[in-house]
């Protein structure tokens, strides 16, 4: 993929993570439906492989933009599709980019490579992009409805994580273009001679270029253009889960923008907030015992206050 970033301009964007069960589907769905029903042009993706979206919005969702209503459309991100097609652009760059890739047996290995750790992970990344760069400009808001926890967390990691891998990369590849110049000054009929030796040109040191470019918009907007939402449940579990998040989501600089405490009253135990989340936003749904049968059942989930809360936090900038 050579997706078409430069050029996109800042964009609001709100992501709702949290374990399974805790109601990220219902609480993202219902910000995105009030936004919607107040003006703004808005964009819901589900990023999780278990989708539910289209079951409370009430439409059988595509991997493509559907109209729900006016202002409101709707996808959920098929994984196993994007998987395939991340792994046969990796094929595809590399016997572009190496011109003996053509003799190795590269199917054989990028079969496996679909059960390796890391592949789903980076199979979301590149939905993200594709949403970001090809179709969040016809929209004011994009809302995700993530995956849970442990997939979140290792997808929103993974910017930073592989541009640590992709700068020392880079680094070993000037040294090998180094050396190749040195060869090649010392005696010209080396057969290194006729091998690339200046990085301009290279397609290899090309390609890190292009991958590093790719994952620094992906760390912006996660750090930068995004609001970023925990979605718990009033039990101590749910909070543990949360304190979980924070600590990551600091290590990888992501804000902590909100929690949403969601089916509050649902249960009679004691619970309460740990101190170390005291500092974040903290908004609260009340349990709907009669359950939520109809899209318009949404809007009983007053999100008018995270609403506000997501508007602030864009006019300043996130930070």
């Amino acid at each position: 993929m050579s997706p078409g970033y430069q050029g996109i301009i800042s964009m609001r964007n709100a992501f709702f993570l949290g374990k399974g069960g805790v109601g990220k589907t219902t609480t993202s769905a219902a910000f995105a439906l009030a936004k919607a029903r107040a003006g703004k042009r808005v964009l819901i993706a589900s990023l999780d492989p278990a989708h539910n979206l289209g079951d409370v919005l009430g439409k059988k969702l595509k991997d493509k933009p559907l109209k729900v209503e006016d202002n409101l459309d709707a996808l959920e991100i098929q994984l196993s599709a994007w998987v395939d097609r991340y792994l046969k652009d990796s094929r595809d760059e590399m016997k572009e980019t190496y011109s003996y890739a053509g003799a190795l047996n590269l199917d054989s290995f990028f079969d496996i490579m679909k059960y390796s750790p890391g592949t789903e992970e980076y199979a979301v990344l590149w939905a993200i992009e594709h949403i970001h760069c090809e179709l969040s400009a016809d929209y004011d808001i994009v809302v995700y409805d993530t995956p849970p926890t442990a997939l979140s967390l290792r997808f929103l990691a993974m910017p930073a994580i592989s541009n640590m891998w992709i700068t020392e990369l880079a680094k070993l590849r000037e040294r090998i273009l180094q050396r190749r110049q040195v060869v090649t000054k010392i005696n010209p009929a080396s057969p290194v001679a006729s091998s690339c030796v200046d990085k301009d040109d290279d397609k290899v040191y090309g390609r890190l270029g292009s991958i590093k470019r790719r994952l620094a918009l992906l760390q912006k907007l996660f750090s930068d253009e995004s609001f970023v939402s925990v979605v718990i449940n009033p039990d101590d579990l749910s909070v543990s889960e949360a304190l979980r998040i924070k600590e990551e989501l600091e290590r990888i600089d992501i804000p902590f923008s909100a929690i949403c405490v969601n089916k509050r009253g649902m249960s009679k135990a004691p619970w309460s907030l740990d101190d170390r989340l005291a500092g974040i936003p903290a908004f609260y749904f009340e349990f709907k015992p009669e359950g939520l049968r109809e899209r318009d059942d949404l809007m009983k989930l007053d999100t008018h206050d995270l609403a506000d809360a997501f508007d602030a936090a864009a006019a300043e900038g996130i930070r």
